[in-house]
């Protein structure tokens, strides 16, 4: 039994050094996503520095711009930047809606069947985007909408 559990800890240990390894092969810059319920933001890549933001809600979608050891500096929806570490963030996309309500439709073109609004500020999961319209999903409620309303994506990126 204790040659099994340590069979298992090292596989995942092993796991997280590879999806480690991935994030630090990865060309900045990148979107990524809040995974902690409670992120602090720093002046710089050590938690010598000070905190100058605590985030609190998972999910926000971040833009990745440096990367430092473990440490990732990265940019919010409304432009403040600094330093977080890499074991708070996701690789999980997500959209954050800009300006005025979205509107989530049915189908990738205007014109189709509207199946819910987003405020300004919602965040949904984003699990494809082409031809400037993402499907993202909040909470279960689903919908194409226009990329150039998402912070988090850039307009004619592709994803899945």
């Amino acid at each position: 039994m204790r040659l099994l559990t340590g069979m298992l800890i090292l596989a995942l240990a092993a796991t997280g050094l590879a999806a480690s390894a991935d994030a630090q092969k990865q060309r900045v810059p990148y979107y990524a996503s809040i995974e902690a319920s409670k992120a602090r933001m720093r002046t710089g890549p050590g938690r010598e520095f000070p905190a100058s933001w605590l985030y609190q809600r998972s999910g926000l979608p971040i833009r990745v711009i440096a990367v430092y050891k473990e440490w990732r500096k990265v940019e919010d929806p409304d432009g403040a930047s600094g330093w977080m570490q890499a074991n708070l963030l996701s690789d999980t996309r997500t959209g954050y809606v800009m300006g005025s309500e979205a509107e989530l439709l049915e189908k990738p073109q205007f014109g189709a069947k509207l199946l819910w609004r987003a405020a300004p500020g919602v965040v949904g999961r984003i699990s494809k985007c082409a031809r400037g319209w993402c499907w993202i999903d909040v909470r279960g409620r689903g919908g194409y909408v226009e990329a150039n309303r998402l912070w988090g994506v850039d307009r004619d990126e592709v994803i899945g």
